[in-house]
């Protein structure tokens, strides 16, 4: 498998500015393959602009792509330590790369909160008021979350319906979710297709589990196997609590990151091709 080099000159257009009806001062951005200008590829199964310093690319060319990718926002993108978890980091300016978590919040200026993916869901949100903005990474995992199906978009969202008043009792904490969800607006990146993502019986049952209706995510396939389709699988979660503002993808082919090899990198096709896979970033900031 060859791979282009990944350095068009419209490389402003091949990145993604996510539609939607975020307020002003919120920004976003959705990396691809293509290097800024003045940026160097990385070469092999990374090939293009990787962000990831944990797949065996040069730490060199690593370093070099997140120095353009903060030049490019304007703010400086935190990078977290993903461990397809749940569990959420509260970013401040002085916030180290590296923290364990899978999703980032914060009402910091200048401060991105960043999720890398190769196939995993990356799922932005922002308050409609622009005190606060968020970024999940959502694999599989991290969606279904435990066995009561608390995962990393449940996780993220208490922290948005914290802004108002941190201590409260149960049965008020839901009286507000629902009114701060009808205040947070959603955004869902490129990830692996609904064509594209084969699993087991098990990730079927995570979903099923808590929520019967998610059986309509999965497409039995034959051997046991079935097609699960993460965007709507988070749609469910979503809507679930309350958020009804959810733009981006909508498991149609332009979003699939399996089969758009020139413009996405994506484990599940590098990883066995070329053995090694880049890694994109989801970002949003205030401004």
């Amino acid at each position: 498998m060859s791979v282009r080099s990944h350095c068009p000159d419209d490389w402003q257009d091949d990145w993604l500015a996510p539609d939607w009806p975020a307020p002003p001062g919120v920004r976003a951005v959705f990396t691809t393959r293509a290097c800024p200008p003045g940026t160097a590829p990385s070469a092999g199964g990374w090939g293009g602009f990787n962000l990831g310093d944990h797949v065996g690319d040069r730490p060199e060319a690593v370093a070099a792509h997140r120095a353009a990718l903060h030049r490019v926002l304007g703010a400086r993108p935190v990078f977290l330590r993903q461990v397809h978890g749940w569990h959420v980091a509260a970013l401040e300016p002085d916030t180290p790369d590296g923290v364990e978590a899978d999703a980032a919040f914060t009402t910091c200026r200048r401060v991105a909160c960043t999720v890398m993916v190769a196939d995993c869901l990356p799922v932005l949100l922002a308050d409609a008021q622009g005190r606060a903005v968020a970024a999940a990474h959502a694999g599989w995992r991290g969606l279904a979350g435990d066995p009561a199906g608390q995962g990393v978009l449940e996780q993220l969202v208490q922290h948005f319906w914290g802004l108002r008043q941190k201590e409260r009792s149960n049965s008020a904490i839901n009286i507000e979710a629902n009114v701060e969800a009808n205040e947070i607006v959603a955004w869902l990146g490129p990830c692996i297709g609904p064509q594209a993502f084969e699993v087991g019986p098990e990730v079927r049952a995570a979903f099923v589990a808590p929520d019967a209706g998610a059986a309509a995510c999965f497409t039995p396939v034959g051997g046991g196997k079935f097609l699960g389709n993460l965007p709507a699988l988070a749609r469910r979660r979503l809507a679930a609590l309350g958020i009804r503002q959810v733009f981006g993808n909508d498991g149609s082919a332009r979003w699939c990151t399996v089969t758009q090899a020139g413009r996405f990198h994506s484990y599940r096709r590098d990883q066995r091709a070329l053995g090694a896979s880049g890694r994109m970033a989801a970002c949003v900031w205030l401004d």
